[in-house]
């Protein structure tokens, strides 16, 4: 029972709060419902798109047993430098947000590398890291958005498919695909899991350990850096400080959707849901007129609610198994 309900209380959660936030604009505000129109939700999951794509990256970190802290800061490096490549090297926008998954891709080798080679804990290496990339992002272009880039700039982010889906949904469809089938079908996903129950085991059971920690904080950079260029592209300029406390938001996406920060649990699935619960939360509480203060306190309480479900049933097999 305890399985299935860590399963889908996330998706359940998800459709309650989906009821409950009209119900509260009628009775309370006592206006017609807002949050159930086409526009609205469309606009949710836009909003949402750019913490989802690193959320998926994240999910094979954290299955993995790992973290890394410095994903918001990498979002604002690789969108300064994309942005620099276009304006001052005259490259193509193709080409410079090529750039910005190059160098998110580069970000999360130089943390996996100290992760697994230095044997350095995660959570120092990427909370050093965020303040590392952070500040060279700032101190590339002294503080100042890079402006001036070309008017095309701004198609990936504003570019319609197949009649009116955005392309960073369409991308974000990809990418789940592509996340799901590594993590369900692949040795790469077995190895993640493996490795997050138990990484002695794994080691002695001849997995290469190192190689594969290093591949998973690869490819959340990369995805970082994806959501750099998107970020980038929605502003047509590169702004320094963009991506700030996205690190909260991916992390609480992967956790709220069932992930464990003691590695071994995660889909893609439950990440998904995890960050729309988080999108829906955020426009749910402008519709009702919530304080933003208010709501960081919300979104704070899910999260350590979630943890302390988590915890209490990783307590639970452990006993059983005792």
């Amino acid at each position: 029972m305890s399985e299935w309900l860590k399963r889908f209380l996330p998706f359940i959660s998800l459709i309650v709060l989906c009821a409950l936030i009209p119900l509260a604009e009628y009775f309370i505000l006592d206006q017609d419902p807002k949050f159930i129109t086409v526009g609205n939700l469309a606009a949710i999951a836009r909003q949402t798109a750019v913490i989802t794509i690193m959320a998926m990256g994240m999910t094979m970190v954290m299955v993995s047993g790992g973290i890394d802290l410095s994903v918001g800061s990498i979002v604002g490096l690789t969108g300064v430098v994309g942005s620099m490549a276009m304006v001052s090297g005259g490259m193509p926008v193709a080409v410079g947000f090529l750039v910005c998954i190059l160098i998110g891709a580069a970000s999360g080798l130089i943390n996996g590398s100290a992760v697994s080679v230095l044997k350095i804990p995660a959570f120092i290496v990427t909370l050093g890291a965020m303040g590392i990339y952070r500040g060279l992002a700032l101190y590339l272009c002294d503080g100042n958005a890079v402006v001036g880039l070309p008017k095309n700039a701004g198609y990936l982010a504003e570019t319609t498919l197949l009649g009116a889906i955005p392309l960073p949904l369409i991308l974000v469809g990809a990418i789940a695909l592509l996340v799901h089938f590594i993590l369900s079908s692949t040795r790469l996903g077995r190895y993640c899991y493996a490795m997050g129950s138990n990484i002695e085991a794994a080691r002695y059971a001849g997995i290469r350990v190192t190689q594969y920690q290093i591949l998973y904080y690869t490819i959340l950079g990369a995805l970082a850096g994806l959501a750099g260029a998107i970020d980038t592209s929605r502003t047509v300029t590169g702004q320094p400080n963009a991506g700030e406390g996205y690190e909260l938001n991916v992390i609480a996406a992967v956790v709220i959707g069932g992930g464990s920060l003691a590695g071994g649990q995660g889909t893609v699935v439950g990440t998904i849901i995890g960050s729309l619960i988080m999108g829906v939360l955020a426009n749910g509480g402008n519709l009702l007129q919530i304080s933003p203060f208010i709501q960081k306190i919300v979104i704070g309480a899910v999260i350590v609610l979630a943890v302390t479900f988590d915890e209490f049933q990783r307590r639970r097999v452990e006993t059983s198994e005792a």
